[in-house]
This record gives C-alpha cells, structure tokens and sequence, in this order.
C-alpha cells in the first residue's frame, strides 16, 4: 500500500505527485502567468539596463521591493514600496550619495551590493535589529568566493554581520555572481540558502542550511531527478505563502547558444516551473516553460524573463509576482504578472472527463474545500473511499451535490451535508471526477 500522506488541515495543492496515486483520463496542466502594467522602469541615474532581481513582499500592510540598480561594476540596493502592488514609488532614503545628491532610494553602494539579495527573517529567535537579513558576495579568500551577511531592524538601514558567511567550495567559478536566496524555514527550524553552481560547464543550483545564519551545511546540486540538464541560471527560490511545506523554484533557463537578433549578445532565456517538499529532491514534472518571451522583440535578448522570488497575494483570488523584461534595454522595467490562487498547475478534466485517485491519506476537521473552475456545463464531483477504493457509504460520486461554477475555497457537500468529521483521522482514499473543469488544490478544515 502507499505511504499515508498525513495532510491534517493544511492545504494541499496539486502540483506534483505527492498526493496523486492515479489520473485516469485527467493531466497535469501548467498555467502560465498573466502579464500585466509595468510597475517600475528603470529610469533613474543609479539605475539603467541592467537592473533586475524585484524581490517583493507583503510586509506590514505594504508591499515592498528590494532590488538591483545599476550594472556589473556599480551594482546598488535600491527600495520602492506600494500601497496595491501596482503603483510604485521610490522614497527619498538619504542615505547614499549618487552623482552629488543622496536623493535616491539606495540602500548600498558599490562592492558590498554586488548581488545582494534580502529576505524578511521569521525565525521566532531573531533579535529585533535583525528581523531583516541580506546575503552578497564577498571578497575572496584564498581565491575562492564568498557570500557575506547582513542585517536590519527596518529593511532599510543594514549593517555588516558575517563576513565570510560562507566560502564556496574549490573548483570552477563563478560561484555566487547571480542571485543568491535565503529563507527561513519555519517548518525545518533552518535557514535554507540556494546559489549557482556549475555541473561540466552547466549552470546549476547548490543548497546549504543553517540553524543559525552563522554556521552553514556544505554546499550540495539540488537533485532534478530524471530532468533534462539546462541552464538555470537564477533560482528564485521561495516557499509558497499559503503551504510553506512547499518550496517553489522559478529559474530563469538559459540557451546560450541561441541568438534572434543577429546584432545583440548570444543567448535567449524563459522560466521554468519547480517544486519541492524537502529542499533538496525537486520535480520538474512540467518540461515546457512556465513564462515565455512573448511577441515582444525586446524580451528575445539575452537574460529576459527573470521571474523574482517574491509571491504576494493581491486579491481575494489572485496572486502576483514580479517580472524583468527587457534587459540590457534603455526601457528595461519590472511588469507585475498574475495567476489564479494557488493556480500554478491544476489537474484537468475535458470535456469526456475522468476521475482523480488519491494516495492513502488522513485529515483533521470537519469537510473538504476544494479550488476549483469548471466551464459552464462542466462539474466535479467528490467519493470518499476506504483503503480498498470503494465509497463510504453515504460518500460516494452519487451520494456528491454535483459542483460547478469557479471558486477558491467550495465547501463539497453530500445530500446537502459537509460535515465528515466522523471520518476525521481515520486513513481514507480520495477519488474526484472531473469533467470540463480544473482543480487547483484541496483542503480539509474546521466550519470557520
């Protein structure tokens, strides 16, 4: 028999195959993101075309976004912050002189920003001065790169607090000149760090953990399982914000060799899609891109498409993410991008329909929420099994009021009643038809 997937109340989403025993007539469909306005050109002196890397969170009822300004040899932090997520403003910061004035929203200037990236540290025994975190690259020691650290009580003032933080390992660099991304892991107790690294001239990506943002594990490639071998040359590693127990990746896959405009620098890029429940073992279940470049000519150019780490919800139904286009461009700019919740990948019924096959599993609560989007004609319908796949009485497909319409959070009914807390902690099976319409994610929980 299959592991017991032992879900409780969180929220499960169908992105990998975790909670999938069998999909019979039914996929896995990827979504893509919507583009939408652009939220921040690139337009200032201490900016230019080579800005990138918008890291945005929803902190303290604002948005806010860390990010680079300026090239290869003036790499700056800069801050914007927004009230929507969609009109941005840079405050006045004073804090570092550009071109005479401190009239800018710089953070950090010169070598101590060199791909600096900032992460908001929920770790419980954070020191208040420290709440916000920062790892750049460092000066080497004895030839090899580092990463080095830093901290804030605001997320704008930072102070030096590790350097080194960590020293990469011998062998081909570079190792750390793209972004590197930390997080805390609330669920782990460790602070997870993910950077590039390189397999026979391949761009990769290495993981190491910390309990104490001090003392850091060996660098390790994260395991792609059968995964083709590609150039991912960012990592945008983050947990997603309503299941943190899995870690989303968006790396930005490279072909250098490719080139559309005979006239500008080799290489095309797009983003791919990843997920993982442990850090270290990722699916790349879906191959295909996840964000192309679009008809826009100017996304056809080396690097485009970076997909930042940050994921915000901006609507009751919505979530946003943050994109780079046009890099190395005049009008290089940040454009916000937009999914349906939890909307990443969804199993899909058409319109003949099939039916969804759970692994063993065992919840908390009281009744079942799914998210869910069926056409006008379509609908789904819930059975819940013994170990044997057979309905318990009263659960069966005919017993489910028949569901239709597209919701985030439908409560599913059997002869007009939701209540399964009899069933609540004892090992079940799932079976869910489909037919003309997608699930995104499902949920056991209380009546509130």
């Amino acid at each position: 028999m299959s592991e017991l997937c032992e879900i409780g109340t969180r929220l499960e989403p169908l992105w990998d195959g975790w909670l999938i025993e069998r999909l019979a007539g039914l996929r896995q469909r990827l979504h893509a993101p919507v583009l939408r306005e652009t939220v921040l050109r690139f337009d200032r002196p201490w900016e230019g075309p080579i800005s990138w890397v918008p890291n945005v969170r929803h902190d303290g009822g604002r948005f806010r976004m860390w990010y680079r300004a300026g090239g290869d040899g003036d790499q700056r932090l800069a801050y914007a912050e927004s009230a929507d997520a969609i009109t941005w403003q840079r405050p006045t910061l004073g804090l570092v002189e550009h071109g005479g004035s401190r009239d800018n929203n710089i953070l950090i200037d010169g070598s101590a920003a060199h791909s600096i990236s900032v992460f908001i540290d929920g770790n419980p025994a954070a020191a208040a001065d420290a709440r916000y975190k920062a790892i750049g690259i460092g000066a080497k020691v004895d030839g090899r790169d580092t990463l080095r650290g830093f901290a804030s009580p605001d997320g704008i003032h930072f102070r030096l607090v590790a350097d080194p933080l960590l020293v990469a390992p011998p062998g081909e660099r570079p190792w750390f000149d793209s972004q590197n991304l930390v997080f805390w892991n609330g669920l782990t107790g460790e602070y997870e760090l993910y950077c590039r690294g390189w397999i026979d001239g391949v761009r990769a990506i290495r993981r190491s953990t910390s309990r104490d943002f001090a003392n850091w594990s060996a660098l390790r490639f994260i395991d792609l399982g059968d995964a083709p071998r590609e150039h991912l040359y960012e990592n945008s590693a983050t947990p997603y914000p309503r299941a943190p127990h899995i870690r989303l990746m968006f790396p930005k896959r490279f072909f250098p060799a490719r080139q559309l405009d005979p006239t500008w620098y080799t290489g095309l890029s797009d983003a791919v899609f990843m997920t993982s429940r442990d850090g270290q073992h990722w699916e790349r279940r879906h191959r295909e891109a996840f964000l192309r470049p679009g008809p826009d000519p100017d996304n056809w150019t080396e690097r485009n498409m970076y997909v930042g780490p940050g994921i915000v919800a901006t609507g009751p139904a919505e979530l946003s993410m943050f994109v780079v286009e046009h890099y190395r461009h005049p009008t290089a700019h940040v454009r916000r991008a937009t999914l349906r919740t939890d909307g990443f990948v969804s199993v899909a019924g058409d319109y003949d329909g099939g039916v969804l096959h759970t692994r063993p599993l065992r919840f908390a609560g009281d009744r079942l929420r799914l998210n869910l989007a069926t056409s006008a004609g379509g609908a789904a319908r819930v059975a819940l099994c013994g170990l044997d796949g057979q309905p318990i009485a009263g659960h069966s497909f005919d017993d489910c009021d028949e569901i239709y319409g597209d919701q985030i959070d439908r409560v599913v009914t059997w002869h007009g009643s939701a209540d399964i807390a009899a069933l609540a902690g004892q090992p079940i099976r799932m079976q869910v038809r489909l037919h003309d319409a997608d699930l995104y994610a499902i949920q056991f929980g209380t009546t509130t």
